[in-house]
This record gives structure tokens, C-alpha cells and sequence, in this order.
């Protein structure tokens, strides 16, 4: 019987966390030091097309997800496991569904939204498992996580957040000043049930993975043995108002990648800070995934069709203002505007676009400009402004955000996204509890690939009901 790694991860780890436990005072203090949390997520999308050849799509889901966390034992190693589930319940409309893989799943659902639990009724799953040493200085973990850097993230804007098995060592010599160490080698997506040498380049069913909820899937089984994941370095340092940090990324096969970005805060005293940064992205790789297979992305390539060589350039500018509270009413705010710009690179891949294995199609990478449904990761080379507003009312019962972005591209067009993001936090005896409503309006030119067709207006809700614990 073959007996999976983060199974003997977690076995192992919680012997030697028992086995230590007389390194504790008493058994009560080690279990009061523990940390047991999670929460409760119940989430609805619907997507509603303004092209009436495309049918509207919708998903229901409800997740839970447990994390526990021993107490530091041996002089500072810990354990930690997270259970995850999700229950669509059969509420989801999975009719009509085409394109059998080569695995005979279905990767069409006309009237789902896939993105959500994928065409599953369910998920579970051993999200993590891993073991840590931890001191004041250094922090050193290895086996199934949560990561979170820039571009390699949780993407926990879905039922379920992904993980990665992964060593992760993080080194603070000084205060505010942190260096972080990466060696990612698998991934569970937000919609698979287990961990995989895959991205969100390749299609749904590669290596028998339930992978949804990327538009970016041109990878297919032929494209060989999968990816051998992502070797990261990174610094990060603040002082007073200002931070930065600088991130060295190599996405094995795919592209390497370096990250920076600062910004500054004028602390006026006054509650009124005014605050400044720029970011820059920088990537190259000649042979790869794409060049060995002869595939482009989901947008035009440049003319020049045989040369896939990852060559991108990206940089952005962000302006804005945080603001105080006004009375019981208005609270802590912020109002700020950003443009970024992918320069063109003729003959390469994509024309000079951005390749980011783990957060294109779901957009959440950290570019100014990124929307809730798209940003220049997904439509290629160009250049985007956006304006948002965030505002804490009612004592902070209520999170209110308002944006609206621009982009104009190369390969995708003119398009365009206003959003409303509404968060109602009753508090007192339901402290934990939050109901939040996500709205984005897409309206796009004829040349935008998007799922709607041409000239077509794009109204996505998202609808969430979460309990913290």
C-alpha cells in the first residue's frame, strides 16, 4: 500500500509533538499554548452575460476549514494541520457539459462556474501538514501550507484557499527587516482535492487533477512530465513610513522572475497621510514549457508565431490618501490611483506578457491595476489605470470599496471594470461573523477574448457568508 508523504508528515509530526510533551509544564499549558482556529464559508457567484449566445453560470458552495497548531516543543518545533471541506450539495446546474479529457472528465460546464468547487460535489482534503522550528529570529517550515508571497499566494478569494508543498525559511536579524527562503515543489489548487506538478497553464485532468478556475489552460498531458515548482528569494524592510521589498522568483520550465516595490507614507499627524509607490516586474526565459510544446497563450501572440521566449517588462506608480475617522460614521479610509504598463516585446511569447503559474486567470498577483475578474497578467501587454476607494463606516461595521479600472491592450482591446464591495461585520456577540457582496461590471471591445463574445458587458456577483473562529 503506498502511503502518501503529507500523511507520514503529519503522523510523524504529531508523535513528536506527544512524545514531548513532557517538555511542558503541565499537559493543560501545552494545550492552552496550542492555536485552534478556522472558519465557516458559505459562497454564491453567478456570472451574467450581456451576449445572449453565452448562458449565464452560477455555483453554490459551503466550506469549513480547521487549523490546528501545537504549542512550541523541543526548544521551539511545531506541528500544524488544516483539514479543508466543501459541499456544493448538488446545487450546481451541471448539464450540457462537453470536451472530455483524456482522463474522460468533462472540462465544459456551460451553466457552472467552475471556478468556485470545480464540477465536484465536494472537497476534501488535508490542506496542511507540516513541521516548523521557530525562534524569535528564524522560522523554518517544511510540508503542506499555506504560502503567501507575491506572486505565489493562497489565491483566497474562492471556497477553499491553495497550498503548496513546500520548505519555507524566513530569517528577521533585525526589526522590520525579513529574509525569505522558497522551495516549492507541488500544489493543491483552490478546486483540486490533492497536490500536483502542475499550474494554471495546464488543462484540467493533467496528472488526474481537478484544476478549474483559470481561463489560461494551454498545457495539455503531452506537455511532459508537469513542472517542478518554484525556487523564491526575497527581503523585505520597513522604517517609519516607508517599505519595500524585492522578490527573486524561478518558476521551473515556466520563467524567472524579479519583484520590487516601495512606497512611503507621510505620517502628517493630522490623520490625513498621503502615501506614494511604484512597483517594477521583470522576466526572461528562453527555452520552456510553451517553446517545447509549441503552444501560445489564449490571446494573440506576436507576428513573429515561432518564437515562445518569455521576455516581459512591467512597472507601476501608485498615488493616494489615507484618511481619518469623521465621528461614529465615517472611519479609517483611503482613496488612491494607480497606472501600470506591460511594455510590448515583439516575437516572444505573448508579445511581452506576464507569465505567473499560480495567479493568472485568478487574478491575485500584486500589480496596482489588477481587478476582481482581470488585469494585465490575463490580457497582455499594455498599459491600465485604476481609481479605488475604501471606506470603514459605522464604527467599523461596514467595509465599503468602490474602484474602476481601464485597460488598453495590444492582443485584447479596450475594457473595462467598475466594482462595489460591500461587508457588514455585526460584532458583539457575533464577533467573527462577516456577509460580504462583490460586484464587477466588465464591458469589453470586440478584440477582448473574454467569455461573453464580443462587445460584451460581463456582470459578476459574488456573495459570502463567513464565520472566524
Amino acid at each position: 500500500m503506498k502511503i502518501k508523504p503529507k500523511v507520514v508528515i503529519a503522523a510523524v509530526a504529531t508523535a513528536l509533538a506527544f512524545s514531548s510533551l513532557a517538555q511542558a509544564d503541565t499537559l493543560t499549558d501545552f494545550f492552552q499554548q496550542s492555536k485552534i482556529d478556522g472558519n465557516i464559508r458559505s459562497y454564491y457567484f453567478s456570472r451574467l452575460y450581456g451576449n445572449p449566445a453565452v448562458p449565464n453560470q452560477s455555483a453554490y458552495a459551503l466550506a469549513g476549514r480547521l487549523n490546528v497548531e501545537t504549542a512550541p516543543f523541543l526548544g521551539g518545533f511545531g506541528v500544524g494541520v488544516s483539514f479543508f471541506t466543501a459541499h456544493s450539495f448538488g446545487a450546481n446546474d451541471l448539464s450540457g457539459a462537453t470536451s472530455p479529457d483524456s482522463f474522460g472528465a468533462l472540462t465544459n460546464y456551460p451553466h457552472l462556474d467552475a471556478t468556485l468547487i470545480g464540477p465536484n460535489n465536494s472537497i476534501n482534503a488535508l490542506g496542511q501538514a507540516y513541521i516548523q522550528y521557530q525562534q524569535p529570529w528564524l522560522l523554518v517550515r517544511a510540508g503542506d501550507q499555506e504560502i503567501n508571497t507575491p506572486w505565489l499566494n493562497n489565491t483566497d478569494s474562492r471556497i477553499l484557499p491553495a497550498t503548496y508543498q513546500a520548505v519555507y525559511a524566513e530569517v528577521t536579524p533585525l526589526k522590520d527587516l525579513h529574509f525569505y527562503g522558497l522551495r516549492e515543489f507541488r500544489w493543491k489548487s483552490r478546486t483540486s482535492t490533492d497536490y500536483s506538478r502542475d499550474n494554471y497553464y495546464y488543462q484540467p485532468g493533467f496528472e488526474a487533477d481537478t484544476l478549474y478556475g483559470s481561463t489560461e489552460g494551454v498545457l495539455s498531458k503531452s506537455a511532459g512530465q508537469g513542472t517542478n515548482g518554484t525556487l523564491a528569494f526575497g527581503a523585505s524592510y520597513a522604517l517609519d513610513g516607508a517599505k519595500a521589498q524585492a522578490w527573486y522568483y524561478n518558476f521551473y520550465n515556466f520563467a524567472n522572475m524579479f519583484y520590487g516595490d516601495a512606497s512611503y507614507t507621510l505620517k502628517t499627524g493630522t490623520g490625513f497621510d498621503p502615501f506614494i509607490g511604484a512597483q517594477f516586474v521583470r522576466e526572461w526565459l528562453g527555452n520552456n514549457a510553451f517553446s517545447q510544446s509549441r503552444v501560445g497563450l489564449n490571446y494573440p501572440t506576436s507576428p513573429n508565431q515561432g518564437n515562445y521566449a518569455v521576455d516581459s517588462t512591467a512597472y507601476g506608480v501608485q498615488i493616494g490618501i489615507n484618511t481619518p475617522s469623521f465621528g461614529r460614521v465615517f472611519n479609517n479610509g483611503q482613496l488612491f490611483w494607480a497606472y501600470n504598463a506591460l511594455d510590448p516585446h515583439a516575437g516572444t511569447l505573448g508579445g511581452g506578457a506576464i507569465i505567473s503559474p499560480y495567479t493568472v486567470g485568478v487574478v491575485w498577483d500584486p500589480l496596482y491595476t489588477s481587478s476582481m475578474i482581470r488585469g494585465l497578467v490575463e490580457t497582455g501587454p499594455g498599459h491600465a489605470w485604476k481609481v479605488k476607494w475604501t471606506q470603514n463606516l459605522f464604527n467599523k461595521h461596514i467595509l465599503f470599496m468602490a474602484s474602476f479600472a481601464r485597460y488598453y491592450t495590444y492582443f485584447s482591446g479596450v475594457s473595462n471594470d467598475t466594482y462595489m464591495d460591500l461587508t457588514y461585520f455585526p460584532g458583539g456577540d457575533l464577533k467573527g461573523l462577516s456577509i460580504r457582496d462583490r460586484v464587477e461590471v466588465s464591458n469589453a471591445s470586440p478584440q477582448n477574448p473574454g467569455p461573453g463574445g464580443s462587445n460584451y458587458s460581463f456582470i459578476y456577483n459574488r456573495v459570502q457568508l463567513q464565520y472566524d473562529f
